[in-house]
């Protein structure tokens, strides 16, 4: 890969710029590829954290977890939730928030293809990146929003 600038020039780039273009880059290709399979990337994690949780969550527990992610906010994953039920993949017990969510036959079907095509982008995005690379930039990324007194955090 040619990159943009010399090591000397790349010391002295801006985070935030190389950041922001980082997260727009990867969040506009996961979206676009999740688009083509007819859901949103908000929906993925909707039927992501049904699928893998361990008893089923309710809803407000979803909701909950989710409304931080990319300043989603609680009224998206509301609509979000709704979206995925209505679309048949995960149905919620009663009619109350503390009604359990579960994923229906065709939202497991549905969760296992979304799921592969995040492994593939996944392995797109890490090509010639190794695990120590990665590690070092997930490090240093946290220690900038703990040096400029940001929060963040995923499960």
């Amino acid at each position: 890969m040619d990159y943009s600038h010399s090591d000397t020039e790349l010391i002295r780039q801006p985070i935030g710029y190389w950041s922001w273009a980082a997260y727009k880059a990867v969040v506009t290709r996961t979206r676009a590829a999740l688009a083509e399979l007819g859901t949103t990337q908000p929906q993925w994690w909707v039927l992501a954290q049904v699928a893998r949780a361990d008893t089923p969550k309710t809803r407000a527990e979803v909701s909950g977890l989710l409304r931080n992610y990319l300043d989603a906010g609680p009224e998206a994953m509301e609509s979000e939730i709704d979206a995925t039920i209505g679309a048949g993949w995960i149905v919620q017990a009663g009619d109350t928030p503390d009604g359990r969510l579960t994923l229906t036959p065709e939202g497991r079907t549905f969760f296992e293809r979304a799921a592969a095509v995040q492994g593939d982008l996944w392995t797109e995005r890490h090509a010639g990146i190794s695990d120590e690379e990665y590690l070092t930039t997930m490090k240093v990324l946290q220690r900038f929003i703990h040096n400029t007194g940001g929060r963040a955090w995923h499960h």
